[in-house]
């Protein structure tokens, strides 16, 4: 039999017929011959096909794709032409490997994340045992939607910088935080960092979950602060470890200028007016950095200073004059308490010394040691105020202190 030389061999009506029928057959039987056992068909006759039948399906119709994909989904080894064309194909006919696949590599994953579209990486985002270097390539996109599929995906798994890429996410939007902070993969520093820009709920939870107690590093470490003053405290590595561990929050050195004032003199003079020398002052007195200072003071929802008192055992009234120093108001429209004043004091008398001085030394630590380059500029954004938002002494204590983020 002579196989026509062209289309135009053919009459319009006969040709699309024919055309129609001959083509559907044989996917059907090229596929059939893709997905023959090893002892049937070889590798190289395998890839031969395969690429003929690539090259068919170049011009076939969404719905005969779509045959062919379910058709090889049940392979444990698709060739990796047919894979990745059907893999970047619509999502419709995408889908049948993504949902029903035996088997699909990284590198098949990642390509199709890469050279698709949302809908794709959303169908991705639910595959079981996502691995962690398609997690990372997934985050990257900042997608909501795919980012929600795969934190709730309890079979993904996240690198520590996947993590921490989606914490620097959520300051921008709040819809990530509730699945984040379920997911075993979050650690202290960064449900730290993302209390920055939580909301009340959140932040009560990251509090009762992650403020953890030191007794057991305190416990290990008791004998070497002894061994630490001997050598005068020379080693910068082991002394920055042994502050974040040791049990005394308030700084054990003297200032210069104010050697007798007292923590409770500096936040009793606080309450006339939060200035950028006593907000200074008080952050040295309680042994943080200026910066974490700064953000303390700065923060509207005001638990950061319930914490800072508690750690630094101050009584309750302390807050009070803080909050006075800040000119934040004590009570509502209606001449109640304020809202905002009586959630502070709530957290505080949750909160444990031993608990809230963990937080506060991440907070402390964090800024030198932990943070990543994501979470550097989610950290350094959240502090990009304008002077409208804040009281007067808030503003200038930003201004004057922001020197001192990397102190």
């Amino acid at each position: 039999m002579n196989l026509p030389q062209s289309p135009t061999d053919l009459e319009p009506s006969r040709e699309a017929a024919l055309a129609s029928r001959a083509r559907g057959i044989l996917l059907r039987r090229l596929a059939d011959v893709v997905c023959l056992p090893t002892s049937r068909v070889n590798v190289f006759e395998r890839a031969m096909t395969a690429d003929l039948l690539v090259d068919m399906l170049r011009e076939a119709e969404p719905a005969e794709r779509k045959k062919v994909a379910a058709r090889l989904s049940g392979m444990m080894e698709i060739p990796a032409s047919l894979v990745g064309f059907l893999l970047r194909d619509e999502v419709d006919v995408a889908e049948e490997l993504l949902i029903n696949a035996a088997v699909l590599s990284d590198a098949d994953l990642l390509d199709c994340a890469r050279m698709t579209g949302l809908e794709h990486r959303r169908l991705i985002a639910l595959l079981g045992g996502v691995s962690e270097v398609v997690c990372d390539v997934l985050i990257e996109f900042g997608e909501i939607l795919v980012l929600e599929c795969l934190l709730k995906n309890n079979d993904a798994r996240f690198s520590t910088g996947g993590i921490e890429a989606v914490v620097a996410l959520t300051r921008g939007d709040a819809r990530l935080t509730s699945a984040l902070l379920k997911r075993p993969e979050l650690r202290p520093a960064h449900a730290y960092m993302l209390f920055w820009w939580a909301d009340a709920e959140t932040r009560n939870v990251i509090l009762r979950r992650f403020a953890v107690s030191r007794e057991i590093l305190q416990d290990a470490a008791s004998d070497i602060f002894a061994i630490a003053a001997e050598e005068n405290w020379q080693d910068p590595v082991s002394r920055k470890a042994l502050q974040f561990i040791e049990r005394r929050q308030r700084s054990r050195l003297t200032s210069e200028d104010e050697a007798a004032k007292s923590l409770e003199d500096a936040v009793t003079g606080a309450q006339h007016g939060l200035t950028p020398e006593i907000a200074e002052e008080i952050s040295y007195l309680s042994g943080i950095k200026p910066m974490i200072g700064v953000r303390i003071f700065a923060d509207l929802g005001g638990e950061p200073i319930a914490v800072l008192c508690k750690a630094t055992g101050l009584p309750k009234q302390a807050i009070r004059a803080l909050w006075r120093g800040l000119k934040r108001s004590e009570v509502d429209g209606a001449g109640g308490p304020s809202p905002a004043l009586e959630r502070v004091m709530i957290v505080y008398d949750m909160i444990a010394v031993d608990r809230a001085q963990t937080v506060l030394r991440y907070w402390n630590w964090s800024m030198s040691s932990v943070l990543t380059p994501a979470l550097v500029r989610a950290v350094r954004n959240d502090g990009e105020f304008t002077p409208g938002e804040y009281s007067d002494p808030e503003w200038a204590a930003m201004l004057t202190l922001s020197k001192d983020f990397d102190r």
